[in-house]
């Protein structure tokens, strides 16, 4: 260690600029080291992980076993919100992350009725946690039920004690919360309707508060035609909008008959066969462009939590691009999925950003659209090759190039404390 002994008539002038120079080492050295803990804690997508607050927001630390994909890596959870990236379209030049039966929530062992739920489940958080996520279309299965309207599986379509979730306001009333907290945002309900109760869905939808935010009928396109723009809902403040798949509803309550207005693919494992995007039954053709939006199912027959994060990746992006060439050439609107948040990466949140990218400025993805750039004008990122998808077994603990990364940091960091450490007592010397 050295010390500084005062030998020079003019030492005074020396103490300063040393002074000077050691407070700015010191500065420096803090400055960096801010960094370093800062980024330590925030991975990228694809970084190794070792749980879910490690990763930057927007992304939680997943594996993908399907996949062989046994290195937990950080994968998204959240779309780009198209509209806050290219604003201004019509409605029907967006498209926009759809969460299938969004209410039925895996950990919910006990339907409402207090009985237990021997039914399917098909998402793993609740609809004001898929809002927050940027989820904006939620399909909802609605019955009649203990005088009330509920949400429910079936069998031929009637609902039970053990297939009941919840009475349906009580989701609606998270819409309702959403919907009042964010005065920019737009959600579509897809409803499965077997309420046949008379005005039922129109009391329940008045009762939870979402009439004034109703998107009327008569403002949906019958030719084709685009839609109003973003901007002219919001400003309108109708910002909900309703389909039912019970056609008699369109002229006893003024809610849009779906299938006048959407083509809509088979899902199910029907839906899932490569190279294939046929209607489902109740739809129009597939390239039928009289209608004017696009929805696209890609999720199994029976709901499978282990499977969901291979099928939401690579196959689901397929399945887009085969629906592409089978249906006008359009872009889905609606991507609708199980377990939306589970992937090997991208997953659903990469597949509606690709389809956004296409649809509202002409990239391949919409977050290479520019600001207030030209149809096709895009920021192409040049990304770095992918890690690895499994642990490395050679050697323990796997050596992904995070790891190594981290390595590093670690290194830094002790050499950082080693300067600061000194820089400190020769300050104080």
């Amino acid at each position: 260690m050295k010390t500084w002994t005062p030998n020079h008539h003019h030492h005074h002038h020396h103490h300063h600029q040393q002074h000077y120079v050691l407070s700015l080492q010191i500065l420096l050295l803090l400055l960096i080291s801010a960094s370093l803990f800062h980024s330590s804690s925030s991975l990228k997508i694809g970084e190794t992980c070792s749980k879910d607050n490690d990763c930057d927001a927007g992304l939680r630390c997943e594996t993908c076993a399907a996949n062989g994909n046994t290195r937990p890596r950080c994968s998204r959870t959240q779309p780009i919100i198209p509209t806050s990236k290219v604003k201004g379209l019509a409605f029907n030049k967006y498209s926009w992350l759809t969460s299938h039966n969004a209410f039925a929530m895996s950990g919910t062992t006990k339907s409402a009725t207090g009985s237990f739920l021997i039914t399917g489940t098909n998402q793993e958080d609740s609809v004001s946690s898929q809002l927050r996520n940027g989820v904006r279309g939620l399909m909802l299965d609605m019955y009649d039920f203990e005088n009330n309207i509920w949400l429910c599986h079936s069998f031929g379509g009637k609902c039970f004690n053990f297939t009941a979730f919840q009475p349906a306001i009580n989701v609606l009333k998270e819409v309702q919360s959403f919907l009042q907290a964010n005065p920019t945002e737009i959600i579509t309900i897809i409803i499965e309707d077997y309420v046949t109760s008379s005005k039922g869905l129109t009391k329940v939808f008045n009762a939870a508060g979402l009439s004034k935010f109703m998107f009327p009928l008569s403002r949906m396109p019958k030719d084709g035609s685009d839609w109003p723009t973003v901007d002219d809902m919001v400003q309108k403040n109708q910002r909900l909008v309703v389909f039912t798949s019970m056609k008699s509803k369109e002229a006893s309550e003024g809610i849009a008959y779906q299938w006048n207005y959407m083509v809509e693919n088979q899902y199910g494992d029907e839906g899932m066969i490569d190279g294939s995007c046929p209607n489902r039954g109740e739809s129009p053709p597939m390239n039928t462009t009289t209608v004017s939006l696009v929805l696209m199912n890609y999720f199994p027959t029976n709901p499978n939590s282990t499977r969901a994060c291979s099928e939401n990746s690579g196959p689901l992006i397929k399945m887009m691009n085969t629906c592409f060439q089978q249906d006008g050439r359009r872009w889905p609107n609606f991507i609708a999925v199980d377990y939306y948040q589970r992937n090997d990466g991208g997953g659903a949140s990469e597949a509606v950003d690709e389809a956004n990218g296409h649809l509202t400025c002409g990239c391949d993805n919409i977050a290479y659209c520019k600001g207030n750039g030209t149809f096709g004008s895009c920021d192409v990122p040049i990304l770095a090759p992918p890690p690895p998808a499994a642990l490395s077994s050679s050697s323990p603990g796997g050596s992904s190039s995070t790891e190594s990364n981290h390595a590093h940091k670690v290194l830094l960091r002790h050499w950082l404390y080693g300067s600061l450490v000194t820089s400190i007592t020769y300050f104080i010397l």
